[in-house]
């Protein structure tokens, strides 16, 4: 299968999740997919999206609701996490194509959830950590979040943070940022779009 460069897609994932332990046979679940391809060479934001997803093996608890604001009616409405790969990997080639998120928390609860409920991992072996990037190439001596990073860089969050559509809308700029930083064609030093 040949890989496609001319899009990354950058994955935020939120997870049905409590203030301590899961009650008594819970896993977390993926409850919300954002999604923003990014043109790596113009650092365009092609798309905001976000995908609600139905939890299969757990509910939304109220600290999840009061972290994320997504309700168990609303993700009761989301589609089935079958559906939600299929998306990925038919509406954005995910399998074909780098797709990049911040650390590797939604790389690693995508292929445990994938394994438990006997679902394709959506993506092929190309994944990007952001957070690995750009510790790496600002040398610095140990990682932020992605809300520390976008200060250090100079640039505003957009949206809610913890909400998948925004986070990723939020994740591709800066990592837009950072690629085109290196590369020294930030246009006017702004990345928009």
């Amino acid at each position: 299968m040949t890989r496609k460069y001319d899009q990354i897609i950058v994955i935020d994932i939120e997870c049905t999740c409590w203030e301590k332990l899961p009650p008594p046979g819970m896993e977390a679940d993926i409850i919300e997919i954002g999604i923003c391809p990014l043109n790596p060479f113009t650092g365009e934001r092609l798309e905001r999206r976000s995908l609600i997803v139905r939890p299969e093996r757990s509910t939304v608890s109220p600290f999840c609701t009061q972290l994320t604001t997504l309700t168990p009616e609303q993700v009761a409405q989301g589609v089935s996490f079958v559906e939600a790969c299929n998306i990925l990997r038919y509406d954005y080639q995910t399998r074909r194509r780098v797709w990049a998120s911040y650390g590797d928390f939604d790389r690693q609860q995508f292929e445990r959830q994938c394994a438990a409920m006997g679902v394709a991992y959506p993506f092929g072996a190309s994944h990007l950590n952001v957070k690995t990037l750009f510790t790496l190439l600002r040398a610095r001596r140990h990682d932020v979040g992605m809300a520390e990073a976008m200060q250090q860089l100079g640039l505003p969050m957009e949206g809610a943070h913890h909400r998948g559509g925004d986070d990723a809308w939020n994740l591709a700029r800066l990592l837009a940022v950072i690629l085109l930083e290196r590369r020294g064609t930030i246009p006017g030093g702004d990345i928009s779009g």
